[in-house]
């Protein structure tokens, strides 16, 4: 029995099919869970200055996350709106260093902050050597925060507001959310968007691959080799002189 010489045309054409359709189902599941649940709330924004250097610099991209006010703790990136008294007019990326019933505390020439009679270690900082910039004294009131900028020489945060009707803080209302990791989702898309493309193209060219491999396969079927199978080996003599 001959091998049938349209079976690899056949196999390419079959992942063909198989890749074609694969590739636009994964294009599509991505837009659908970037938009539809990727976000799942969250937020991206980009940094405006060098305020939270060295964890965020200037244009670096920030994915905020939706939180619950008074889970709020110390230590935390939050996005907050300031109030009128900062003169802002964009919400600032801070991190919060004092909650409600906390007393935080700076004298000039201090090496760092005292937290309810403690030094604050505080290893996010771009300049160890600047804990803050100008003393400052203040317990929080309870459903308020204390937030200050990791680079402290470029600050406008709560120790620097310290002079306001409020001692520099904010009220838990004003946080907006926390700073994250990027949703896993929107991770996720662009793989599965990457891959889509890549099934399409390579559908394609399996797709051609399998026209071309039985185009010849039907010509070696018209016109079959001398030799090939079913064909017999005819012997020819010189003839005599």
């Amino acid at each position: 029995m001959g091998r049938d010489r349209r079976r690899p045309g056949r196999r390419r054409g079959i992942w063909a099919v198989v890749l074609m359709a694969l590739g636009p189902l994964l294009y599509a599941g991505a837009s659908v869970l970037l938009v539809f649940l990727g976000g799942d709330g969250y937020a991206r924004g980009a940094i405006s200055s060098e305020a939270m250097a060295p964890a965020y610099h200037r244009g670096d991209a920030v994915w905020i996350a939706p939180v619950v006010p008074e889970k709020v703790g110390r230590g935390d990136l939050v996005l907050v709106t300031p109030p009128p008294s900062w003169e802002s007019d964009a919400d600032l990326l801070k991190r919060v260093i004092a909650v409600g019933g906390d007393r935080v505390s700076w004298t000039n020439g201090d090496a760092a902050l005292t937290l309810n009679g403690e030094r604050l270690a505080e290893p996010y900082l771009a300049n160890p050597a600047v804990p803050a910039i100008a003393t400052f004294d203040v317990t929080v009131p309870e459903g308020r925060i204390f937030v200050m900028s990791d680079n402290r020489a470029a600050a406008l945060d709560s120790s620097a507001m310290v002079y306001d009707p409020d001692d520099g803080t904010l009220a838990l209302s004003a946080v907006r959310g926390v700073a994250a990791a990027a949703p896993v989702m929107v991770s996720v898309a662009p793989v599965m968007a990457g891959l889509g493309v890549a099934a399409l193209f390579l559908g394609g060219g399996l797709g051609i691959g399998s026209l071309v491999a039985r185009q010849r396969a039907a010509q070696a079927a018209r016109n079959p080799l001398p030799g090939g199978p079913g064909a017999g080996w005819a012997h020819r003599t010189a003839p005599e002189d």
